[in-house]
């Protein structure tokens, strides 16, 4: 009886070690496709509590994105974030923390799931739905549910939580291609009656 439940309790094991390295393998395959070198676009929504409602585009290039909403245009060339907004014609500039690069980009976790999030996958119907929380308490995002085709390795929804307040962010016609360096960076030629405010 013990030998059994020994044996029990070591298979047990070993399906959760398979498991969490099967999350990881996705998330892996994920990382690749999003992570096209010359660059990708999509269309997404956002609803959340912590942040209102919104819709776009988004182009991504490693860890730089360019979003555009009714509301606002962001730009992120890996340091400087330029929020323009166009009810106000302000642009602010700053270096955002991961939590916001993450509401306007859902495609953050791809830089951010190896360092410091135990990961556990399970099967929803066609797709893949990944489960990461956070090892430190103090991190701004605690915990992320995303949920990705299992034939494209292409994600549909990216789940996020801060504090007890979630995100929901729907990502939509995944499409990899040649974007331009300078598609990340504000030209102030562009917006020549916007007031800057620097807010790093």
């Amino acid at each position: 009886m013990m030998k059994k439940m020994i044996l029990f309790a070591f298979m047990t094991l070993m399906s959760l070690g398979t498991f969490a390295q099967t999350a990881q393998q996705v998330l892996n395959k994920t990382a690749k496709i999003i992570g096209n070198k010359g660059g990708a676009s999509a269309n997404f929504s956002l609803s959340s509590t912590k942040y209102g409602s919104t819709s776009g585009t988004i182009a991504i290039k490693g860890n730089k994105f360019n979003a555009h909403t009714p509301q606002a245009t962001v730009w992120y060339n890996g340091k400087t974030q330029w929020t323009y907004m166009k009810n106000t014609n302000e642009v602010n500039v700053s270096n955002p923390t991961q939590a916001q690069q993450m509401s306007m980009n859902p495609y953050t976790f791809i830089n951010i799931y190896k360092t410091g999030y135990n990961s556990s996958l399970k099967n929803a119907g066609s797709n893949y739905e990944v489960h990461l929380t956070a090892q430190n308490k103090k991190r701004t995002v605690q915990e992320l549910i995303i949920t990705i085709n299992k034939k494209t390795y292409v994600p549909s929804v990216i789940k996020m939580r801060q504090g007890s307040s979630w995100s929901t962010i729907k990502v939509s016609n995944f499409r990899a291609k040649n974007v331009s360096n300078s598609t990340f960076v504000f030209n102030s030629k562009d917006f020549p009656k916007a007031e800057i405010v620097d807010l790093r």
